[in-house]
C-alpha cells in the first residue's frame, strides 16, 4: 500500500508541475489534432470507464463461426509430402532443375542449378471425395471429408519471420495487429473471466517472428493474445504471492483501478482503460484460467483420443486445451507448433528424420481436434485453420551451392497448402490447383489477405470495414488487398 502510495504522489506531482506541462502539451496538441482529422475516432473521449469489450463493435452481418482456432506449423511444412501428389516430380528426381524456373527467382538458400526432389511419401486418395494424402498422416487421412483443401495458396514473403507477420498481422514487419487481436478487437469475447484472444505455443521453440505474431501492435493492448502454457502453472504468476490473501489481492487491484482511473481523468489517454482492464482481466483469470487448463479433468478416452500426456508441453496438450478453451467462450485461439522447417542441413531439418517427426506430433492430435469439436456440436460454429507461413520447392535444396546431407527443400512462395474445417465452408472440398510439379498456382490462387478477408467474413465481419485510425489512415487487417473466397462457402 505504501507503494501504491507514493506512485499517486508522484503522478500527482508529474501532472502539476510546469515542466511536466511544457513536456507534454505538444504532443497532446498535436493529438488533438490527429483525432479532429480521424472521422470516427473516439480515442480521446472522456469515459472514465473502460469499453465492455463484448459491445465494443458489432457483427457487420450474420456469423457462421463464433470462434477460430488457427493450427499455425511454424517452419512451413512441405506441401509436396502432404497433400500434393506429383508423379512427374518423381520422374525428375536427381535431374537438374530447368533454367526456366530459376530466372529472375529470388530463393532464400538455392545458388546456381539445384537438383529436382522427388517426394519423400506414398500418396493415396481417401474419403468420398478421393482427397491426396500422404503416408506421412494415417490419422488425417480419415478426415479428409470434412475439410476444404486451398491447394494454390501464395504470399509475398519468402523467409519464415516476415512471412508468419504477413499470414498473422497483415504485413511483413512488427507493429501492426496480430489476427487475434483484431477479432477480438471487433467481436469481444463471450467469457469476461478469460482473454479472448489465447496463443498456445510447442515444440522447441516460438515461431521465428517472436512474440510480435500475436501482439496488438497499435490497438489498445488489452487486444493483444495472452501465452498460456501446458506445462507448469499456465500463466506465469498466475498464482498470488506467499501470503497474500484473495481479499487482500482484490482491495489492491481496486486501488490501482481506481488510482488509473483518476489519471485517465486527468490525461484521457486510452490506454489507461487498456490497463485498468487487464488488471482486472488478471485477477479474475486467477480462478478461471487454472480450471480452463487442468486438462486432468478429461476421461482416459479423450487422453486416449488426442494421445495426450498431462503436465508435458506437447502439441497433443495443446490441441485439448484448444477444444476446452473454445467450449469456455476463448474467441481466438493460436497454436504455433515449431520445427516445421526441412532444409536437410541436419537431421532436424530432414525431409526424412525431423519432418516424418513432425508428423508424428502432430497428426493424431489435430483429427482428434476435429472429431472432438464434432461430437460436440461444436464444428458447426468453430472455425479450424491449418497451414504454415508459405510453402517448399520441388527442387532440391543446395546451400552455398553444395549437396545437403539430407533430403530437404528451400522456402516458396509460389505455391502451398492449407485447409479450413467447420463453420460456414464445404466440406471435402479442394479449392486451386499447382502445375505438374508443385511450382506455380495454375487456377484459383489464394493470396494471404484473402485468407484473412475469408476468415473474417465467416466471423461476421467486413475485412473492408474492420478499421483503426493510426497516424493519420484507417487500417485494417488486409491492408489495401483481399477479397473473400466465397467458392469455398457452404
Amino acid at each position: 500500500m505504501e507503494k501504491l502510495l507514493k506512485e499517486l504522489e508522484q503522478t500527482d506531482r508529474e501532472v502539476t508541475t510546469r515542466r511536466y506541462f511544457l513536456q507534454q502539451s505538444i504532443g497532446h496538441l498535436g493529438a488533438m489534432a490527429l483525432g479532429g482529422m480521424m472521422m470516427g475516432c473516439d480515442m480521446f473521449k472522456g469515459s472514465n470507464t473502460a469499453p465492455s469489450k463484448d459491445s465494443f463493435r458489432l457483427s457487420h452481418f450474420a456469423p457462421k463461426a463464433k470462434r477460430v482456432i488457427f493450427l499455425h506449423m511454424s517452419g512451413a511444412p512441405s506441401q509436396l509430402e502432404l497433400f500434393e501428389n506429383k508423379p512427374l516430380l518423381r520422374d525428375l528426381d536427381g535431374k537438374d532443375c530447368p533454367p526456366s524456373l530459376l530466372e529472375g527467382k529470388r530463393f532464400a538458400f538455392i545458388v546456381g542449378t539445384p537438383k529436382m526432389l522427388g517426394p519423400y511419401a506414398e500418396f493415396n486418395q481417401y474419403g468420398q471425395t478421393g482427397s491426396w494424402v500422404s503416408h506421412h498422416m494415417p490419422y488425417f487421412q480419415k478426415a479428409v471429408d470434412e475439410v476444404t483443401f486451398l491447394r494454390a495458396m501464395h504470399t509475398d514473403e519468402f523467409n519464415h519471420a516476415p512471412a508468419q507477420l504477413f499470414m498473422h498481422t497483415g504485413g511483413p514487419r512488427t507493429g501492426r495487429p496480430s489476427f487475434g487481436s483484431w477479432v477480438t478487437y471487433g467481436l469481444g469475447s463471450e467469457n469476461e473471466n478469460l482473454p479472448g484472444f489465447i496463443v498456445l505455443a510447442s515444440g522447441d521453440a516460438i515461431p521465428s517472428a517472436g512474440k510480435s505474431i500475436w501482439g496488438s501492435g497499435f490497438l489498445p493492448s488489452q487486444y493483444q493474445g495472452v501465452q498460456c502454457r501446458s506445462e507448469g502453472d499456465p500463466v506465469l504468476y498466475i498464482s498470488d504471492p506467499d501470503g497474500m490473501p484473495r481479499d487482500l489481492r482484490k482491495a489492491a487491484i481496486k486501488t490501482i483501478s481506481d488510482i488509473n482511473r483518476v489519471q485517465h481523468e486527468e490525461m484521457g489517454d486510452p490506454e489507461i482503460l487498456a490497463r485498468i482492464e487487464q488488471y482486472e482481466l488478471a485477477f479474475r483469470m486467477q480462478t478461471t484460467v487454472p480450471e480452463a487448463m487442468d486438462i486432468t479433468r478429461e476421461p482416459e478416452y479423450i487422453h486416449q483420443l488426442y494421445g495426450t500426456t498431462p503436465g508435458q508441453n506437447s502439441y497433443a496438450n495443446n490441441c485439448l486445451l484448444a477444444r476446452r478453451l473454445a467450449e469456455r467462450g476463448v474467441r481466438f485461439i493460436q497454436l504455433y507448433h515449431a520445427d516445421w522447417d526441412t532444409h536437410g542441413s541436419n537431421s532436424n531439418e530432414a525431409l526424412e528424420i525431423g519432418f516424418v517427426n513432425r508428423c508424428k506430433e502432430t497428426d493424431q492430435a489435430t483429427t482428434a481436434l476435429l472429431t472432438d469439436l464434432k461430437q460436440r456440436g461444436m464444428l458447426d460454429d468453430t472455425l479450424v485453420v491449418w497451414g504454415g507461413e508459405f510453402g517448399r520447392t520441388p527442387m532440391a535444396e543446395n546451400r552455398g551451392g553444395k549437396k545437403a546431407p539430407f533430403k530437404g527443400r528451400d522456402h516458396h512462395k509460389e505455391a502451398f497448402t492449407m485447409w479450413m474445417a467447420g463453420a460456414g465452408v464445404k466440406q471435402g472440398f479442394s479449392f486451386g490447383e499447382t502445375d505438374e510439379i508443385g511450382y506455380y498456382g495454375t487456377k484459383d490462387r489464394v493470396h494471404v489477405h484473402d485468407l484473412q478477408a475469408t476468415i473474417l467474413h465467416l466471423m461476421g465481419l467486413d475485412h473492408e470495414k474492420l478499421t483503426y485510425p493510426f497516424q493519420g489512415r484507417n487500417f485494417r487487417l488486409t491492408d489495401v488487398h483481399g477479397k473473400v473466397v466465397h467458392q469455398i462457402l457452404a
